[in-house]
């Protein structure tokens, strides 16, 4: 089928709808909705068979949805009604919640039900949620959908309020003022879960120093205490504040500014003078599981296998996490055990450098060249690695350098449903992280290039099919985890593993032979050093594009295959088989 997807961003949800319904054979194209205009448009030049949408803000049209079947892909269950879902979802503490597919008609989520999945809440940010349990229901009822509509029997349900599987009602825009925080009341747990409702947009307004900030990143604290509402600790950019009965920790800030654009950023760079008297708390590499803290990067060690987490906000990377990271693997290797798993965080694996950061510094230009520079050390280290066998396990999405950072790894496993974006062109730059030598290595030249070239989502199915990652298994999230830790202890207990070690060491020694990682290295940061430096390059104007959320004008023509001419058949494509 023809199908148009209509959409507020590119966004991870609408990127996974790209990609499955590609895969299972549609011809998809992609209109940012900017304007009614815009949308009507798009249907005339594309005359889409179903039109879905699976994150838009705005109204469809009714030109649109009058003539053609329209589904609105609503995070709610069903009977839930309004713009603020899921936020209503979390503050009220549900245990399940759901997405419903619902027909596009003259009021807004009351449309006749095509599809309804339920899922269990989790105890994690609202983006988190958005991009694990709810993207895994959206795609159930997306999929369903595009079948029923399909066989041309089925009729959606009306919506009925007299049902008793209808729970939802109609909710109003959540405002500051419904999950404002009372610093001398609310307790610990209470102020988690309203940073967390508010993650990542539009956050959680609050005051601190006389200024008006958005909170981000909400992690409870178990062992510090203090006057309540009083900042009493920093850690590696956090800051922690004290509540009635313990502390929060908070790791990022924006500062509201009406006449201006500002920048979520680490807590403690956004704070950066007022916290000289404010003690650092630090934290062992190896903690408790039981701990509740603010820890970006621990180890844990399990029947010879060492596990290295790095949870590092929406997957960026500074310079100062990439040098701590690489002294945690280092630390890793030291140990003995015969396995080392890169984990990642469960919201995103890495999407490499950090941008923001970036975009803060009194000279950008210089911030991404110590950011690369740090990054393509941790990948160094990982790639030199011949005292273990490194697995990486990919429970988020990976873009970029993240992609190619999990690529340094001897294994590649991937939860089932996650989404990478192997390129780097649209933010102006070439890329380093040692790709040219690792990504040909797995999917061979011509695909790296083509991967690079036309700056697409690829899906876990097809990374496997062309051999980008070794294998994808387990939707959710604990399921991957317990996967993973079988196939790590597989390996290490194999009875090959040492010929296995032995192998690895062979054909690094030969690749060196053949073309020393000096210089794959210095190769990419030459065109690096042009991308950042060099007057006549966009990377500096994308990356502000990019931070500051500048919407774009239009939908970029290698979406809207509908504004294209000869190019159409080869772009789908290559998102939906090797």
């Amino acid at each position: 089928m023809k199908i148009l997807l209509l959409a507020t961003a590119y966004n991870s949800l609408t990127q996974r709808t790209h990609l499955e319904l590609a895969y299972r054979g549609d011809q998809v194209s992609i209109e940012l909705g900017l304007n009614q205009e815009v949308m009507i448009e798009a249907v005339e030049l594309y005359q889409p068979d179903l039109i879905i949408a699976p994150m838009l803000k705005q109204v469809i049209p009714e030109t649109i949805w009058r003539r053609q079947v329209c589904v609105i892909i609503h995070p709610g269950i069903k009977g839930d009604r309004g713009p603020s879902a899921l936020d209503w979802a979390m503050m009220n503490n549900v245990e399940y919640w759901g997405v419903t597919a619902l027909q596009a008609n003259e009021e807004m989520d009351a449309g006749d039900i095509w599809a309804s999945v339920t899922f269990p809440m989790q105890s994690v940010s609202k983006s988190c949620l958005y991009r694990s349990q709810l993207t895994q229901a959206a795609i159930q009822a997306i999929l369903q959908t595009v079948e029923r509509f399909e066989s041309g029997t089925f009729t959606p349900e009306p919506l009925d309020y007299n049902k008793p599987d209808v729970q939802g009602c109609l909710r109003p825009y959540m405002k500051q003022r419904f999950r404002a925080i009372d610093w001398s009341y609310d307790s610990t747990s209470t102020i988690v879960q309203k940073i967390r409702s508010a993650d990542s947009q539009p956050g959680l307004l609050d005051r601190i120093y006389g200024k008006r900030y958005y909170l981000y990143g909400a992690h409870p604290e178990d062992t510090l205490t203090g006057t309540p509402g009083e900042i009493i600790a920093q850690r590696h950019g956090a800051i922690c504040r004290a509540t009635v009965d313990g502390a929060v920790w908070i790791s990022h800030l924006k500062q509201k500014t009406p006449n201006r654009l500002s920048l979520k950023l680490p807590a403690a760079l956004v704070l950066a003078d007022q916290l000289k008297t404010v003690p650092e708390s630090d934290v062992p590499l190896e903690v408790s599981p039981n701990r509740q803290t603010y820890q970006e990067i621990w180890y844990e060690e399990k029947n010879q296998v060492g596990y290295l987490h790095f949870d590092f906000y929406n997957g960026a990377m500074s310079t100062d996490q990439c040098r701590r990271l690489r002294d945690a693997f280092i630390y890793a290797r030291s140990r003995k055990t015969k396995v080392i798993v890169l984990m990642g965080g469960q919201d995103f694996w890495s999407n490499g450098i950090h941008l923001n950061v970036i975009e803060a510094a009194e000279n950008p230009a210089d911030e991404s060249w110590r950011n690369i520079n740090a990054m393509d050390d941790l990948i160094h280290a990982i790639l030199t690695t011949d005292s273990h066998l490194v697995m990486a396990a990919l429970q988020g999405n990976a873009a970029a350098g993240g992609v190619m950072l999990a690529l340094a790894a001897d294994r590649v496993y991937a939860r089932r449903g996650i989404v990478f974006n192997p390129h780097y062109k649209r933010m102006g730059l070439y890329g380093s992280e040692y790709w040219t030598y690792s990504l040909p290595k797995r999917v061979g030249s011509q695909k790296a290039q083509e991967l690079t070239d036309i700056c697409l989502p690829m899906g876990t199915q097809v990374a496997e099919e062309i051999g980008l990652i070794d294998e994808a298994f387990a939707e959710q999230p604990n399921s991957f985890r317990q996967q993973i830790q079988w196939v790590a202890e597989e390996i290490a207990h194999h009875p090959a593993y040492g010929k296995q070690l032995a192998l690895k060491h062979e054909q690094r020694q030969r690749d060196e032979r053949f073309k020393p990682l000096e210089a794959y290295r210095n190769e990419e940061l030459a065109q690096m050093r042009r991308n950042f430096y060099e007057p006549d390059q966009d990377y500096h104007q994308q990356r502000y594009n990019f931070v500051y959320k500048i919407t774009a004008s239009q939908t970029p023509r290698h979406l809207a295959i509908h504004r294209q001419v000869p190019h159409s058949e080869k772009v789908c494509s290559l998102i939906s088989f090797p």
